[in-house]
């Protein structure tokens, strides 16, 4: 079969890109060649590792470099501007300039190579994801796939990832980092770590990270490991843990910072259950916590597995160089998108009363950007602030978005981009400030804003309608999708999750047979994208029976304010959420609200619309 062409099977799909064709050998194997002959690159030489990390100081070593090509190749790559996140051995110490980008004779072999490392890291990311949905209990991770797993290079820095959760991917290198910097002494072999601080790393409470540093029979961590999951309950005011009038971080869930879950191949079961059940706010199905603790673990065990035998095949410090030029790769193209862009700035309101503001400024001469969120709110006393990571992985998503090419969501992105945040504003809270829906719903915020000030795309639905319902026995958790914006050449998308999140909806029969609640009715919310050149794409309309009593809450956003459109181009309509009893009356909501909901009870979500783009013509 000779490309274009696209192969579907029952466990995946392969795209046969024109100037390849794809044959079945007699083992039933689908082998890939290139029909042309040459793949003209224009990238720098190759440059190959001659002498193996050193293991006394693993984290700010980099490896001697040689050059195969003549040395009339110069350096290839300007060094990156770096952002206010500091690194993670010395925050003080800027990165290191990326290494140049591989090319072997005739400009070919060594950027197949590239492309092979590529999917090679991409790989074990998804083989991870898959062991973490194959023995995971709750229907959280299960079927919604409510998780994220990555790779990291000894450093910290992000290196691949499955196409998992954008807002997950984009923040775990700081989690990785919190745990260089708190516990680099005491880093052995078989232990594994736990973390969920929103203010160390972490995201929002019920987002669990599980970290295991990769030795190799090396003194030193070489690589780490991370899995990141959405618990179904980590305790918290109300049943599923997103509690919609926190003010206050412990009133979200058990807090986690940096500590041994698996100690010398250990699971510490004892000393977890006792954290999960103690406390103000104890988790309430804790069981449901360690059965995914153990799903994670073998996530994280499945990806050490993986880069063993990619080590074996290719020697470690091939697969350690290979690290950083997939890294320079997409710091590269991440380059060439910035030099295209304008300078520009947008403000975006919140329902919750604060606002978000953004100034871009491109620099051409040196291929970079500053993002500086200065004019932001300060912290609000709601739970509407989204700590620093969050914003840094917001601003990755971005601008990796605006490459074409095919590169993985990695630490090379965000190399050109100078981060700019104020201390104690909505986007940079101090403890213990609630963060619960900063995660979830200020992250959708911050995209839609960055994307309004480059002028590329109108806004989405720019929430995520988090809904949870639960009591003592059950706890459940979804995100319900919208409209996405459009831009100059497109329309936008209905029904779809869009940015920060990635998740599914729980298959209606899973979700009847494992919750004592009736889908009745989701559909498409017909007119609610903007009109333009470009129209938006339309929310959808979700209607739930609760068959025994439970706490409901709703957790959202574009409730009082709209998806803006850009050029011209109309508002999406906001949302709305609202009660219908057995006895027929109704009970409006607002953006954040808690609801005891009887038997017989529906809830109402109608999410948000798109922007249209342009005038409609």
């Amino acid at each position: 079969m000779v490309g274009p062409a696209i192969i579907t099977e029952a466990t995946g799909t392969n795209v046969i890109e024109p100037g390849w064709q794809a044959e079945v050998s007699d083992r039933n194997h689908l082998i890939l060649t290139t029909t042309v002959e040459t793949i003209p690159t224009g990238l720098p030489p190759i440059q190959v590792v001659e002498n193996s990390i050193n293991p006394d100081s693993v984290g700010n070593a980099h490896p001697t470099l040689r050059s195969l090509d003549p040395p009339s190749y110069a350096d290839p790559l300007s060094k990156g501007v770096q952002g206010d996140l500091p690194s993670s051995k010395n925050p003080s110490q800027p990165p290191a300039a990326s290494p140049p980008l591989p090319r072997g004779a005739g400009g070919i072999a060594d950027l197949v190579l590239l492309e092979i490392f590529n999917n090679r890291f991409r790989a074990i990311a998804e083989q991870m994801g898959t062991t973490l949905q194959n023995t995971s209990y709750s229907v959280n991770i299960k079927e919604r796939l409510d998780f994220s797993c990555a790779l990291f290079d000894a450093e910290g820095h992000l290196v691949a990832n499955a196409p998992h959760i954008p807002v997950h991917l984009g923040s775990m290198s700081a989690s990785i980092a919190s745990l260089i910097q708190a516990q680099s002494e005491r880093l052995e072999p078989g232990d594994v770590y736990i973390l969920n601080n929103p203010y160390n790393g972490g995201t929002h409470l019920p987002d669990v990270t599980v970290i295991t540093p990769v030795f190799l029979n090396q003194a030193q961590p070489i690589f780490y490991v991370a899995s990141r999951g959405h618990h179904a309950d980590i305790g918290g005011i109300t049943p599923g843990s997103m509690p919609p009038n926190s003010t206050d971080v412990r009133q979200e869930g058990v807090l986690f910072d940096n500590e041994l879950l698996v100690k010398g191949g250990e699971f510490q079961a004892a000393l977890i259950l006792a954290k999960l059940t103690t406390g103000d706010y104890p988790a309430r199905n804790p069981d449901q916590n360690l059965a995914d603790l153990k799903a994670q673990i073998a996530a994280n065990e499945q990806g050490i597995q993986a880069l063993e035998q990619l080590v074996e095949q290719y020697g470690l410090a091939t697969v350690q160089a290979y690290m950083g030029y997939v890294q320079a790769n997409a710091e590269a193209s991440v380059r060439r998108a910035i030099a295209v862009l304008q300078d520009g700035e947008f403000t975006c309101p919140l329902d919750s009363g604060g606002q978000i503001q953004v100034k871009i400024m491109i620099d051409r001469a040196t291929q970079t950007a500053t993002i500086d969120f200065t004019g932001t709110s300060p912290q609000q006393a709601n739970n509407f602030n989204a700590p620093a990571a969050i914003a840094q992985a917001v601003v990755l998503y971005v601008f990796r978005t605006l490459v074409e090419d095919d590169i993985p969501l990695n630490y090379g992105c965000l190399k050109p981009l100078n981060i700019m945040i104020p201390s104690g504003c909505l986007l940079n809270p101090n403890p213990p400030a609630a963060v619960v829906a900063g995660n979830v719903e200020t992250s959708q915020a911050i995209a839609d804003c960055l994307y309004g000030a480059l002028g590329v795309m109108a806004a989405s639905q720019g929430t995520m309608n988090n809904f949870t319902f639960g009591n003592e026995r059950y706890q459940y958790y979804e995100t319900i999708c919208g409209g996405s914006g459009a831009g100059a050449s497109f329309a936008g998308t209905d029904a779809v999750q869009t940015h920060m999140t990635n998740s599914r909806l729980t298959d209606p029969e899973v979700l009847e047979w494992r919750f004592p609640v009736r889908l009745e009715s989701f559909g498409i919310r017909a007119g609610s994208g903007g009109t333009g050149q470009y129209p938006g794409g339309n929310g959808v309309v979700r209607r739930i029976q609760f068959l025994e009593p439970m706490t409901a809450a709703i957790l959202s956003g574009r409730r009082r304010t709209q998806p803006f459109g850009l050029a011209g181009g109309q508002s999406g309509q906001s949302g709305r959420n609202w009660v219908i009893r057995a006895d027929g009356t109704e009970e409006m909501l607002r953006s954040t609200a808690q609801v005891e909901m009887r038997a017989g009870d529906r809830i109402v979500i109608e999410t948000p619309g798109g922007g249209g783009f342009g005038e409609a013509q």
